[in-house]
């Protein structure tokens, strides 16, 4: 489905049910499968890599077979990990073209060095895998710390399985560091001790998981949060978001509340709605954005674009993970604002900057998803500044938010079968 998109006629004001956080729902539902005797399921984000874990773990808890899991990258990098500690237990875990040309590599070897059993089935580094459970040896390994925090985070969840338990050397600059203080803070509240030493040692001793922790299970998600700031920052508008916790979250992307404001959003507790957040518009707006997203790089397309929008310039480093997500987002970013007439500046594989530069612009952008989920959240909002965008394969946000074009239609905006509308 293609949609086109136009924007309220009146003065945005909404109030959006955000989904959980699904980084949050992923660790949960893997630390539930960790845990014995652990009866109580963990609420489950409404998003495609959560379902893809339920649906693993309901079918291959200690059985076997093959597992499909689509494009969910975080299903992939958790189970691998999973099965690979679970003895008894025999799959083959595949995904979607696009997740057979992702690297895995990294947490295979690691896994390995562990004692794990697992063959490449196709192009070594990459999945399909072959996966035979055993009870892991852990010790120490060493990782470069530039790697996918996910990867990591696999690691530490298995960790407590392990004979010997598991001290993880990191070496380098650790990029997505919030990710990691998530997966410890939830292992620390099943009674698992994870100490990290100076930023590049972890260390998890060999132990059992034990209780639930519904309460921070239970958190809205901050990235679907940043959307919805996105849409304040260019409307004006006011949105107020229940659920949402401004103060302890331990979600990195909570951090987008110092970064929007920046851009003329302030992040406020709601003084008419109990446990809400509201983003409401300020007159503070700074004359360009220069952010290091290494701890934040989910957030990377939907600053850039709201700051092209709002025509500041930025400068935007730390994003080289975003060459190995959904799809290449450095690039992808700078295709689709060159049909806004923004003209990006991209430094290694890391910076990506605009200076103001633009070019005319002769028809209304039709936006190309990449199947990437971030990318149709992120430019929807556009039809507030260039009404009557066309997003390609909408149907790409059901990854993490799939309620977000219901939730759209609520605060006001149109959405129209492309293949129906006429300019």
């Amino acid at each position: 489905m293609d949609y086109r998109i136009f924007p309220p006629e009146d003065m945005l004001e909404a109030c959006i049910s955000l989904p959980l956080s699904k980084s949050i729902a992923n660790r949960a539902l893997i630390l539930h499968a960790l845990t014995p005797d652990d009866n109580t399921m963990p609420p489950v984000a409404d998003c495609d890599d959560s379902e893809a874990i339920v649906n693993a773990l309901n079918g291959h808890l200690s059985g076997n077979g093959t597992v499909n899991i689509g494009a969910a990258g975080t299903a992939m990098r958790f189970l691998t990990a999973y099965y690979a500690a679970t003895p008894g237990c025999e799959v083959v875990i595949d995904g979607s073209e696009r997740m057979r040309r992702r690297p895995i590599g990294p947490l295979v070897d690691a896994l390995r060095q562990c004692g794990a059993s697992i063959e490449y089935t196709g192009e070594n580094g990459y999945p399909p895998l072959k996966i035979t459970g055993t009870r892991l040896k852990g010790g120490e390994i060493s990782l470069p710390a530039n790697i996918s925090s996910q990867f990591i985070s696999a690691l530490m969840m298995v960790a407590p399985t392990m004979t010997l338990g598991l001290r993880i050397k990191l070496q380098g600059e650790i990029i997505s560091l919030p990710y990691i203080r998530m997966t410890m803070a939830m292992m620390r509240r099943r009674g698992i001790e994870v100490d990290l030493e100076g930023l590049s040692v972890i260390d998890i001793p060999n132990g059992v998981y034990s209780g639930t922790d519904s309460a921070v299970e239970c958190e809205r998600d901050w990235s679907a949060a940043s959307y919805w700031a996105e849409i304040s920052a260019i409307s004006a508008g006011f949105v107020t978001l229940p659920g949402l916790k401004t103060e302890d979250s331990i979600q990195g992307d909570s951090a987008a509340i110092e970064i929007f404001e920046r851009m003329g959003v302030i992040c406020l507790k709601s003084e008419d709605m109990e446990n809400a957040a509201e983003f409401t518009p300020s007159p503070e707006v700074y004359s360009r954005i220069d952010l290091d997203m290494t701890e934040t790089p989910d957030l990377a397309q939907t600053v850039a674009v709201t700051a092209a929008m709002l025509g500041l310039p930025f400068c935007l480093t730390g994003l080289s993970s975003l060459r190995i997500k959904e799809t290449d987002r450095i690039e992808a970013l700078c295709n689709e604002l060159f049909k806004y007439g923004i003209v990006l500046e991209v430094e290694g594989d890391h910076t990506l900057r605009w200076d103001g530069r633009r070019m005319p612009v002769s028809q209304v952008p039709e936006i190309d998803t990449y199947d990437d989920h971030r990318m149709a959240m992120a430019f929807a909002p556009t039809a507030l500044f260039v009404p009557g965008i066309i997003i390609r394969n909408a149907e790409v946000v059901k990854k993490s938010y799939p309620g977000y074009w219901d939730d759209l239609r609520s605060a006001g905006f149109t959405l129209v079968d492309a293949s129906l509308s006429q300019e």
